[in-house]
C-alpha cells in the first residue's frame, strides 16, 4: 500500500503534469463546455417525459383500484380465485407505481443536471 501512496504522491507533485481541465498559466487539453440542450428539443422533450411519468403513475393507481374491486367482489360472491387475483394486482400495482416514481424521478433528474 505505501508504494501505491507513494506512487501517487510523485505523480501529485510532478511540476511538468498537464492537468486536463484547468491548467493554470498553460492551455487545458479539454476546453471549457457547458452541457446543454437546445431550446427547441428540451421543451418537447421535457413534456413526454412528465406525461409518461404522470400517466404510467396514474395507470399504476387505476389498477390498485381495480385490484381492491375484485377483492371486495371475489370476498362477497365467495369466489376466492377472484379476490386471490385482486389482491395479486394490488400487489403488482404497488411495485409498478414505485419503478415508476423512482425511474421517472432519475430520469428527470439526470435530465435536469444538462441545464
Amino acid at each position: 500500500m505505501s508504494q501505491l501512496l507513494h506512487s501517487l504522491h510523485v505523480i501529485a507533485n510532478d511540476p511538468h503534469l498537464q492537468f486536463l481541465a484547468d491548467g493554470g498559466d498553460k492551455k487545458p487539453i479539454v476546453p471549457k463546455y457547458d452541457p446543454k440542450l437546445p431550446g427547441e428539443i428540451r421543451t418537447p422533450t421535457s413534456t413526454i417525459l412528465a406525461w409518461t411519468a404522470g400517466g404510467g403513475l396514474s395507470l399504476a393507481v387505476l389498477g390498485g383500484l381495480v385490484g381492491w374491486g375484485l377483492v371486495a367482489i371475489g370476498h362477497n360472491t365467495e369466489r376466492a380465485s377472484l379476490a386471490a387475483r385482486g389482491k395479486s394486482s394490488i400487489l403488482w400495482s404497488l411495485i409498478a407505481g414505485v419503478g415508476i416514481g423512482v425511474t421517472s424521478g432519475l430520469v428527470m433528474g439526470f435530465y435536469n443536471m444538462s441545464n
